[in-house]
């Protein structure tokens, strides 16, 4: 474990909640650019205090900003959203609300009670309408069978226009159960069969004193971590596989934010593992 300006690393790819007061806002969270393998993906996870604020300028990227516990009101320009968010805790599995705005737009976020909320970026490639995206109006979706089981919340699916490169998704994994399963990859820009796509995993498990274990590696081993990872724990995905175990009797969490320069998700299974998907 070493810490690199505040920020305590476990290894490159896994980061320690960062926890530092930076005006009225807890930085919880905060991976960028210029300090990880990442080109396209930005991440931060804020706390506020009722009453207490954020405030953010856009430049290249665009944000998607999930109310992800508490309540929260958003405002960018003429648009104010009030009094979003729909959950104390990530594990009432209940979808949450959104907010979507693009480059080149300031916001303000302010807690209406004590919340936190994801603030995901990507880059901004085009000028896009701000847009609340409800918690009604997201898709949840079962995924897998026998122990390779998940709920899906699809915050921002490439199926939605709101974003020009951003993809947002939240899942739930019971205990005893693989995710990210088989093991998937979305590295190489070659579609229609693959597309190139960054990630980070922000996690939470309940209850908080457990662990799971995500492997992140490459066909050529290039790169092969595997991660005890711990609640608040964010795990960075330049490429490369990388499913997710979760002991029995733990449930986890994660948000995942990806993007690449093609707004398509489209994975590509490990061939030494793709076979679990034709049990019978």
């Amino acid at each position: 474990m070493q810490v690199k300006g505040g920020i305590i690393v476990v290894s490159h790819l896994q980061r320690k909640p960062l926890n530092e007061q930076r005006g009225e806002a807890k930085i919880v969270q905060e991976i960028l650019k210029r300090d990880s393998r990442l080109q396209y993906v930005e991440f931060r996870l804020i706390e506020l205090e009722p009453e207490a604020s954020y405030e953010e300028t856009l430049e290249g990227d665009e944000c998607c900003i999930v109310a992800l516990t508490g309540s929260i009101t958003v405002t960018e320009g003429e648009h104010s959203f009030e009094g979003i968010g729909t959950r104390e805790s990530v594990f009432e599995r209940v979808p949450t609300d959104s907010v979507f705005v693009s480059g080149g737009k300031s916001f303000r976020i302010e807690g209406v009670t004590k919340a936190r909320a994801a603030l995901c970026y990507s880059p901004s490639l085009t000028s896009l309408p701000t847009k609340l995206i409800k918690a009604e109006e997201v898709g949840t979706e079962q995924r897998g069978k026998y122990q390779n089981r998940r709920t899906v919340h699809n915050i921002l699916p490439d199926s939605d226009p709101t974003a020009s490169s951003l993809l947002v998704v939240e899942v739930y994994t019971e205990g005893g159960n693989f995710s990210s399963y088989p093991p998937h990859k979305h590295d190489q820009d070659n579609m229609p069969h693959e597309s190139f796509l960054e990630e980070t995993y922000y996690h939470e498990i309940d209850p908080q004193q457990g662990f799971l274990f995500q492997r992140v590696y490459t066909d050529d081993r290039s790169l092969d971590e595997t991660m005890a990872v711990e609640h608040g724990d964010v795990v960075i995905v330049p490429v490369g596989y990388h499913p997710v175990g979760v002991p029995d009797g733990y449930t986890s969490y994660y948000l995942n934010v990806m993007a690449g320069p093609t707004r398509v998700w489209k994975f590509h299974n490990d061939p030494d593992h793709e076979w679990i998907l034709d049990r019978q």
